[in-house]
């Protein structure tokens, strides 16, 4: 299904259950943010598409001084309200494209989860170079689904559904979890703005019940614009699945895969 701008509209719609039924990052994946990028609290530090605060909160906690950007007002609010607690984050209501910087200011750090490839393809790397400080970086990563081998079958058996909906994306049965280069990277280093510094992949499973199984589905923006009778049939067929099942419930793995590229100035002018 091609991304369209409904589709990122479409998020805001679901502020209400986005922070619950999405899971959090891991902290090693921040950990290792930290160690590639060698930034300190003293950062100045930019978000690209907060949504509630998922990803802003591990480095909130950890004392950094973050301006974020979610260009959805109800998502905007829930991320002020999950980061009320740390007074060094300030979370403004726009998306990266219109949003105008303060006078001089600039970045130690750029970075967007589940978001960049939202952002406007034309000026995203431009733009983020112009704000980042000489030597700064960007970082890119995203929370996927993930098939490793021995993955759990409900996915085969609801994948058919999809594709007699018509609504499946992709090959299947998708490749077991492996470290890709991925479009957006090599788009970043043919920017001429940047360069590669590393790429990390962390793997994680999260244990569904068939409610929280279908919140999250309604936090996916394909889902939340499918056709309502379509939908109606898919959560009918999860429900049916599920309850077959001694325990109602379905292990689903996530994967997130975190890119760390270092602004290089002048690199695009020569």
């Amino acid at each position: 299904m091609a991304t369209t701008q409904s589709q990122r509209d479409a998020f805001d719609e679901s502020a209400p259950v986005y922070q619950s039924a999405r899971p959090a990052y891991p902290s090693e994946l921040f950990d290792e943010l930290i160690t590639l990028t060698k930034i300190t609290p003293a950062a100045e530090i930019l978000e690209i598409g907060a949504g509630p605060g998922l990803a802003t909160v591990d480095l909130a906690r950890r004392g950094f001084k973050i301006t974020a950007l979610e260009p959805g007002e109800r998502l905007a609010e829930q991320a002020r309200h999950n980061l009320a607690a740390h007074p060094a984050v300030s979370v403004i209501t726009s998306g990266f494209e219109p949003w105008q910087s303060p006078a001089g200011a600039t970045y130690d750090l750029v970075f967007a989860a589940n978001a960049w490839q939202w952002v406007d393809r034309e000026l995203r790397w431009a733009k983020a170079a112009r704000l980042l400080t000489p030597g700064g970086h960007l970082a890119i990563f995203g929370a996927h689904h993930a098939f490793p081998d021995g993955f759990d079958p409900f996915f085969t058996e609801i994948h058919q559904v999809y594709v007699e909906l018509g609504e499946a994306v992709g090959d299947w049965p998708p490749p077991p979890p492996r470290l890709v280069n991925g479009d957006l990277i090599d788009e970043g280093i043919a920017s001429g703005h940047f360069r590669r510094v590393a790429q990390r992949m962390f793997v994680w499973p999260v244990r569904y019940t068939v409610d929280s199984y279908l919140a999250l589905l309604d936090t996916f923006a394909n889902h939340i614009v499918m056709e309502p009778a379509k939908r109606q049939q898919l959560y009918a067929e999860v429900r049916r699945l599920l309850a077959q099942r001694p325990d109602g419930q379905v292990t689903r793995h996530w994967i997130s895969q975190l890119a760390v590229l270092q602004h290089v100035p002048g690199e695009a002018q020569k």
